[in-house]
């Protein structure tokens, strides 16, 4: 089979449910094996934008809060979601100021990832943001965040030993380290 060649065959759709942040769509389908089954979609109104801010001394800042989804506590590195039609690197800029405060000279775009392509077409973008003056932050209502500057050899091994989870934090770590050689 071709990496273009999509084997799945939709029916028909329908919105499940929907709200200012989310859609729920389930499709009836003919899937892979030529079987009928049914396959649901998520798809977000906001893009998901992550940001690994990095000082002269190679430090990172990590957010830490509780996922209500997760009925956990997460670390993750600065993210949110943006307006579909806001620049995402000012999107970016504006997360990173308030999660955690600081302001970048400089923003540029790490790399891009599907953060559960099995249920949702979400795309997550991951930027590096560097030349960093700390200031004030101004969290969501929804947030709770604690806010932790280490070393950003130190959140590699966050990733390694399972303390970092998310799938932006994840990826955006090892890439970043992978670029720099670590």
């Amino acid at each position: 089979m071709s990496e273009n060649n999509n084997p799945w065959k939709t029916l028909r759709g329908e919105l499940v449910y929907e709200n200012q942040w989310i859609r729920l769509d389930e499709y009836q389908v003919i899937n892979p094996s030529g079987g009928k089954g049914i396959y649901g979609k998520v798809s977000f109104y906001n893009k998901a934008i992550a940001i690994i801010p990095i000082d002269d001394e190679m430090n990172t800042w990590l957010v830490g809060q509780y996922r209500y989804t997760l009925n956990e506590y997460s670390w993750e590195i600065p993210m949110g979601g943006v307006p579909m039609n806001e620049d995402s690197k000012e999107g970016a800029l504006r997360e990173l100021e308030e999660e955690t405060g600081l302001t970048a000279g400089s923003i540029e775009f790490l790399c891009k990832i599907h953060t559960s392509n099995s249920i949702t077409d979400e795309v997550g973008a991951v930027y590096v943001a560097r030349g960093l003056t700390e200031g004030e932050t101004n969290f969501d209502e929804t947030e709770d965040i604690t806010v932790k500057k280490l070393p950003f050899k130190e959140a590699i091994d966050w990733v390694m030993d399972g303390k970092i989870t998310d799938s932006l934090s994840v990826g955006g770590i090892l890439r970043y380290a992978r670029e720099i050689g670590m």
